[in-house]
């Protein structure tokens, strides 16, 4: 497997050694496990190009994608500590490459900041959370295939349960107001993001 040019670059602008590539092996390997549908290289790939786009816009680029790569590193959906256990892994590649413990801070601070539960500090963390959450204002065709993906991670949910829980998230996002914290994020993407919400939740979750 070719390591990635994305990853290269993302150590690169940490100013660290780049970890062995088993760890780039091992990360990927992660996305590509059997139960994911949605939490996929896909979804990271999608991430990472967002990131191109917008790391102008911020502070420390470098944490930004590396939160990213590792955002998702750990995806189980029957637990509750996906981001934790994904900052743990960030932490160790991070600390046996050199970081010092204000990097490695900052990082798993952004990690953590994908649990959206809590309103991410400053303008990095609002960047990656817009980053993370970009899938809800995508082309109404790839919102429809994120859909089908995230109950097919979940396909052990009865279908009543599915679609209360389901309905009770995406109801959760259109009560933002607005919805993305960062305003290059806002204006590419609120409106479209409203329009898929409102559609989801008016015509029922599958």
């Amino acid at each position: 497997m070719k390591t990635d040019a994305r990853w290269l670059d993302m150590w690169r602008l940490l100013e660290l050694r780049v970890p062995p590539d088993v760890v780039y092996q091992q990360l990927l390997s992660r996305y590509a496990e059997a139960h994911r549908a949605y939490h996929t290289a896909q979804h990271l790939d999608e991430c990472l190009a967002l990131f191109e786009d917008l790391r102008g816009a911020m502070q420390r680029p470098g944490e930004v994608a590396c939160a990213l790569w590792y955002h998702d590193a750990v995806y189980e959906p029957k637990a509750g500590d996906n981001e934790a256990r994904s900052a743990d892994l960030a932490v160790d590649a991070l600390t046996n490459a050199g970081a010092r413990p204000d990097q490695v801070s900052r990082i798993r601070s952004l990690i953590m900041d994908t649990t959206h539960t809590a309103e991410p500090a400053g303008t990095d963390g609002s960047l990656l959370v817009d980053i993370d959450l970009a899938i809800l204002g995508a082309a109404p065709e790839r919102f429809a295939e994120y859909e089908t993906q995230i109950r097919a991670e979940y396909s052990w949910v009865p279908g009543i349960v599915y679609r209360f829980e389901r309905r009770r998230v995406l109801t959760g996002f259109l009560s933002r107001k607005p919805i993305y914290r960062s305003e290059p994020m806002r204006l590419r993407f609120e409106d479209r993001a409203r329009e898929n919400l409102q559609r989801a939740v008016g015509a029922g979750v599958e």
